[in-house]
């Protein structure tokens, strides 16, 4: 029964001609609706990652599984999970990596060019160019993930992101915040922290930075492709 259909279907006191919830209330029926596919996706999200290389796959299918309860799509947690693993699995190593890749080099050439650029102002330019790199990761990376489960090419995915991740500041920092923010202060917050990250931790933030990325109206398939074409 674990793993079986955890969608709501509407019921009693339920108005099907009711307008679509929008914004903190739309949010919160989402949660109240999911919670229980958040808590199976969270740990079959850590069972998958106990082989370590597997991580990149995983964070990839979490994130099309919370895709889907953003648009309200019928969710069976078990099967979508492991059809986007499979399925999916050489685009979740691209993504792991051209996210990855650039945070830790540009956060290591911060953490360098910072104590020396004292001495030597010229190595201001290099520190400011890493943490721009750094910034800009961290602000595209929920937006790339999102794009990445609609199909297009990683490529195109990646372009997007980025134009994006720059031109929406009120939906990527707090994105980022849910996604990077969270696991910083869980991380920090051990042992105390323990049962939120078994339970929540990694599929909560998924959701959330899902969420804000996206606009306070009703949540449609092409919101992302607008975006775009916005910016």
């Amino acid at each position: 029964m674990f793993f079986r259909k955890d969608y709501a279907a509407p019921g009693p006191g339920v108005d099907p001609d009711e307008p679509e919830k929008t914004g903190a209330a739309r949010l919160v029926e989402i949660l109240s609706l999911e919670c229980g596919t958040l808590v199976k996706l969270n740990l079959l999200f850590l069972v998958s990652c106990l082989p370590v290389v597997t991580i990149p796959p995983a964070v990839f299918a979490m994130n099309q599984v919370t895709r889907m309860m953003i648009l309200d799509q019928p969710v069976l947690c078990w099967y979508h999970y492991k059809t986007a693993f499979r399925k999916f699995w050489k685009r979740g190593y691209a993504a792991f990596a051209a996210v990855t890749a650039p945070l830790v080099f540009s956060g290591c050439g911060v953490w360098f060019y910072l104590g020396r650029a004292a001495a030597d102002p010229i190595l201001f330019l290099p520190f400011m160019l890493c943490s721009t790199v750094f910034l800009l990761t961290l602000l595209a990376s929920p937006f790339f993930y999102g794009l990445l489960t609609t199909g297009r090419n990683v490529g195109e995915c990646l372009r997007l992101a980025l134009i994006l991740g720059g031109a929406r500041p009120h939906r990527a920092v707090p994105a980022a915040l849910a996604v990077y923010g969270t696991l910083c202060f869980a991380v920090l917050a051990l042992p105390l922290s323990g049962i939120y990250l078994l339970l929540i931790g990694f599929s909560l933030p998924s959701l959330l930075a899902g969420f804000f990325i996206r606009t306070e109206g009703p949540l449609g398939e092409k919101e992302e492709d607008s975006d775009a074409s916005g910016s």
